[in-house]
């Protein structure tokens, strides 16, 4: 069964930081009672731009997780795919959103550990006529390169499309899991590969965008039947003007290609949502050849616009609200993947006869 539907997209603004305090810089962002309409009162860049739902600063893990990601665990473990991408400037709390300060602790961890926890509590409760297999893999995009978190040394991966797979990287290490402590290992030994690099904007800036899959296998014993679910969890990087990171030298030639990526997924929405484009843009990038369902394919996404509340930041601010707007606009059609047991696909032949 196919149902189409929009994009969500949810804004979250993070609390003012140091920097920002220190260059005089005030809140700037005025969010409206019924939780979805935010005004930017900035003298510049004024306007109003409303959402699926607006966090604020004092939005805990735990809120921003039960609204933006439990509904697609609850699509995945039903054979949906689902994708949550995080999206904002250097410093805007992206991977704070996915991964939180510490997946360790109960307050501070984030969407991703959050879901896996979710997860393996729908499978613990689920009939034990239902056998699960469940696989992660983590790779990160840097330099237009797909690295493989799990084994570093495969550090350009290439992407492969076949007709019933899809599109996928080929060569990436898929890690079978069988509980959330085995994931967050995994994780762990992932984010230690990650490229980080400082910038002005942020001591513990990601030059690359990162992709963490969780792909659920499940079979119904009693009648054969299998159906799989795939969550694509996007920790993006900084989508910043480049003059206000310092960036020079190597990080200026990152920046160039990371931008390659960020703007072909800009132009690839304003494909999908200017009504006129035939053409969708997916392989101008590996980041949009990825994620080529998750925009306007087979998969139910949700979008989280990380944002500064601050006068100093408006300007990129501004410009992560626009993109969150045009986002909110795309139509997916996301449909059940599922494979029929022998029985059943005789059942219904008998039935076409």
């Amino acid at each position: 069964a196919e149902t189409g539907n929009n994009i969500r997209v949810v804004c979250r603004f993070r609390p003012q930081n140091a920097r920002e305090i220190k260059e005089g810089g005030v809140n700037c962002v005025n969010i409206h009672e019924d939780g979805q309409t935010v005004s930017l009162e900035s003298k510049e860049y004024p306007g109003t731009f409303t959402f699926d739902k607006i966090f604020d600063w004092n939005c805990t893990q735990k809120e921003c997780f039960e609204y933006t990601a439990l509904p697609i665990v609850g699509d995945v473990m039903r054979g949906y795919n689902g994708t949550i991408f995080a999206y904002g400037q250097t410093g805007s709390g992206k991977t704070y959103s996915m991964m939180g300060s510490d997946i360790d602790n109960d307050d501070t961890r984030g969407v991703i550990p959050r879901i896996i926890e979710a997860i393996f509590t729908t499978i613990m409760d689920a009939p034990s006529t239902i056998e699960f297999t469940v696989k992660v893999s983590y790779m990160e995009i840097y330099m237009e390169r797909i690295r493989d978190l799990l084994n570093p040394s495969n550090d350009n991966l290439p992407i492969h499309e076949e007709k019933n797979r899809g599109v996928y990287v080929k060569g990436l290490l898929e890690v079978y899991v069988s509980s959330v402590q085995e994931v967050f290992e995994v994780m762990k030994r992932g984010a230690a590969s990650r490229v980080v690099a400082f910038t002005n904007m942020n001591a513990e800036s990601s030059r690359s965008h990162s992709i963490f899959v969780v792909t659920v296998n499940q079979k119904d014993l009693t009648n054969g039947t299998q159906k799989s679910g795939k969550i694509y969890l996007v920790d993006l990087a900084g989508s910043e003007k480049v003059g206000k990171t310092g960036a020079t030298g190597q990080t200026l030639e990152e920046a160039k290609k990371i931008n390659k990526s960020l703007s072909a997924l800009g132009m690839v929405i304003n494909a999908l949502t200017d009504g006129k484009s035939s053409h969708i843009p997916y392989r101008d990038s590996k980041l949009t050849r990825i994620l080529q369902e998750s925009l306007g394919g087979n998969s139910r996404t949700t979008l989280i616009i990380n944002c500064s509340p601050s006068s100093f930041n408006d300007t990129e601010t501004l410009s992560t609200l626009r993109f969150g707007i045009r986002a909110k606009t795309i139509k997916n059609k996301a449909k059940i993947n599922q494979e029929l047991s022998v029985a059943e696909l005789k059942a219904l032949l008998t039935k076409v006869k």
